[in-house]
């Protein structure tokens, strides 16, 4: 079976976030960048679970710069087999899924995983958008996955309880909390990554259909306000004049 992994390289969640002076550009200076954990721990994981109780290749897939390939490294010190950069800012979901399926398309995978979101934007709509343009079957936060005989059968939350779907190979999943356990790297598959194949392509044509114009931090932590319980009246002038909608 062969598996694609696609990973995003994003910034430690302990990491100070900063912003150029006019607040346009992250500022990505002392940064440390990770694998998104979404697709490490869940997707990546459970793709090498499969292929270790089925056979096969687990390749991963990244589109960025040249700076990223210390995090596709650490995809391969996790164990897998190869990896491919595709050489071009990820700066919009739809164009880096557009540089996703140019690659895909003709290579013949059978599974194609990510995890369900970025933890910098938390967009979640390259797996589905990736999909749509390979023309594939789409399954979002999936919590569970197993394969038999080209069948895949899914496991994911839905309101009040689990639904179980099948559905036939090839297909795109996006992977939730839930579908495996993170692993660390050893020394053997540290010194490995080192030697394994990764190869670079050059990037494609593809639509930028957003752009940002600008970011603004969050305010952070206030102060609470603790209300009397026997002072419901303030409580309900507050909600009226002071709470906010998130």
């Amino acid at each position: 079976m062969k598996i694609l992994v696609c990973i995003s390289n994003v910034p430690d969640t302990t990491t100070k976030i900063a912003f150029s002076a006019d607040n346009s550009t992250f500022n990505n200076a002392g940064v440390q960048f990770v694998i998104n954990p979404y697709d490490e721990w869940y997707a990546l994981v459970r793709a090498l679970e499969l292929k270790e109780a089925n056979g096969g290749n687990v390749t991963i897939i990244h589109v960025g710069a040249a700076d990223s390939e210390a995090t596709i490294r650490k995809g391969l010190a996790i164990g897998a087999d190869d990896a491919v950069r595709i050489d071009a800012e990820p700066n919009d979901a739809f164009a880096v899924a557009e540089q996703i399926a140019a690659y895909a398309k003709d290579k013949g995978f059978d599974l194609i995983m990510a995890g369900k979101e970025t933890i910098s934007y938390n967009g979640s709509m390259v797996g589905a958008m990736l999909a749509e343009l390979m023309n594939l079957p789409y399954i979002s936060l999936a919590t569970k996955l197993d394969v038999a005989a080209g069948v895949a059968t899914i496991e994911h939350d839905i309101d009040g309880g689990t639904e179980v779907l099948e559905c036939a190979l090839p297909l795109v999943l996006s992977a939730n909390k839930g579908m495996a356990e993170q692993r660390i790297p050893n020394m053997k598959g540290i010194m490995s990554a080192r030697t394994k194949p990764l190869t670079v392509v050059p990037a494609a044509s593809a639509d930028k259909l957003t752009s940002i114009s600008n970011y603004t931090l969050s305010a952070g932590r206030v102060d609470c306000k603790y209300i009397d319980a026997a002072n419901p009246e303030q409580l309900i002038e507050l909600l009226h004049t002071q709470a906010k909608v998130i």
